[in-house]
């Protein structure tokens, strides 16, 4: 009896060694290494990724588009039909807001006006049918992080 607990034990030292890496295999350093399909930038939000896309080139605050696709961490789109959400962006001591709806597949879209400051902050929340809310933010106009650079880290 002893000997199949300090195996138990054992087992799971073990398995906690091995799942320390997949904690991290998702955070904002790995995600921002990752060339994301649409130009945007990816976070993490619960089961979900969110790909953030802002207009990159508008000096100017005007009417530009925001748009969030919605995929699990495969990769797979997850249906934004009957989901919900918000964004707010954040740039100096600018603050607007703008609703997001669904506007295809996998993804939700909305308006606002601001301009394309690197400094650029977003905290974008939504509701998927049937599930809680989820939040993720995002610094959608800074530097990615070349992927050599991060396996040196």
């Amino acid at each position: 009896m002893k000997a199949f607990k300090s195996l138990s034990i054992a087992a799971g030292v073990a398995l906690s060694f091995a799942l320390v890496p997949m904690a991290n295999a998702h955070d904002d350093a790995t995600l921002d290494a990752v060339k994301a399909p649409h130009g945007g930038q990816l976070r993490m939000a619960g089961a979900s990724h969110y790909e953030l896309v802002v207009v990159k080139g508008s000096k100017t605050a005007t009417d530009n588009a925001i748009v969030v696709y919605v995929t699990d961490h495969a990769g797979t789109k997850i249906p934004t039909a009957g989901a919900s959400g918000s964004v707010t962006l954040l740039a100096g001591k600018t603050k607007v807001s703008s609703v997001l709806t669904p506007d295809g597949d996998n993804k939700l879209a909305g308006h606002a006006v601001y301009a394309s400051t690197p400094d650029m902050k977003a905290v974008v929340k939504i509701k998927l049918a049937g599930q809680g809310e989820q939040q993720a933010r995002f610094t959608p106009l800074a530097a990615r992080i070349a992927e050599n650079d991060l396996h040196q880290r």
